[in-house]
């Protein structure tokens, strides 16, 4: 068995005092009205509205689908800790053996992409630097780095959408029960909406700093509603920063005012990313939980 789990469940109690709107987990799965089950596809329905978003492409946004996504594998994790969905990952090995591999492969990429965010914030300081310094080879350097950021991020966004729906199926030809059939749902929704936040996590991200001009890119994937949201909820700081356009055009010539504008852009750009890097190693971490319990299924 591979040990370690970071919650526990929570089963009935069978006291006899009434209670009102009272949701519990039991150990079986007896139908398609069990609790975990309907709360794990509320779950990944919101979290395919949530793509849709008008105010998608905002550092905002991205952290709230991160923040989703964590709370689908939670759930997930969860389902499996029940003995009839491991019963049927069992007597359908084939399964679990895709979803390990698919898994695998999420567990890589975020990887990656965190060593990736660690490398762009170093570069960012260093950038602010430069900046204060007026330095402009160091600040070109910046430039060249972030650009090859972008480009290694859009590569993982290419990885992880060879997983969608083709790793996971399961044949029409395969006579199945109605948990089976309903476990099988939920293990391909599941796939399906990693699938999704993932790559378009490293889309936005690959798009934000590929650009010399991200206001160019702001019109498709940046909302701007009025300065009070925007200072509440980071809608458009990318595109309102406009850090590329300030670091081409002729650092030596800006006075101490703009160099101060654009530091504090930075600044701002900055905490965005920590909060970015924050919640995709939230993800990453669930990641990992669930591949565990997937790995106790099929050595239990």
């Amino acid at each position: 068995m591979v040990a370690g789990f970071r919650r526990s469940l929570s089963f009935p109690n069978h006291s006899s005092k009434p209670h009102k709107n009272l949701h519990v987990r039991s150990t079986s799965l007896p139908c398609r009205s069990h609790p975990l089950i309907s709360q794990l596809q509320d779950e990944i329905n919101e979290l395919k509205n949530w793509h849709s978003d008008p105010d998608n492409g905002t550092s905002a946004w991205l952290c709230d689908g991160l923040n989703r996504l964590k709370i689908v594998h939670e759930g997930f994790d969860d389902l499996l800790q029940l003995p009839q969905p491991r019963e049927s990952l069992c007597r359908h090995s084939e399964w679990t053996e895709k979803l390990l591999e698919d898994f695998l492969g999420f567990v890589d990429v975020y990887g990656v992409f965190q060593s990736l965010v660690l490398t762009l914030k170093q570069e960012h300081l260093a950038a602010q630097v430069a900046l204060r310094r007026k330095d402009h080879s160091k600040v070109a350097l910046y430039v060249k780095a972030i650009k090859k950021i972008a480009k290694a991020t859009s590569k993982l966004m290419t990885t992880v959408r060879s997983y969608v729906g083709g790793r996971f199926f399961i044949s029409e030809s395969v006579s199945l029960t109605d948990v089976d059939a309903e476990l099988a749902e939920v293990l391909g929704n599941v796939n399906e909406v990693t699938v999704l936040v993932s790559s378009t996590l490293f889309n936005v991200i690959s798009l934000w700093f590929a650009s010399q001009k991200p206001s160019l890119i702001g019109l498709r994937f940046l909302k701007r509603r009025g300065k009070k949201v925007q200072k509440e909820e980071g809608i458009g700081e990318f595109q309102q920063v406009g850090l590329m356009e300030s670091l081409w055009g002729g650092l030596r010539k800006k006075g101490e005012k703009e160099v101060k504008m654009v530091l504090k852009r930075m600044h701002e750009l900055e905490d965005c990313i920590c909060e970015i890097e924050n919640g995709s190693e939230r993800v990453f971490r669930s990641l990992i939980h669930s591949r565990v319990s997937l790995l106790n299924v099929l050595t239990q």
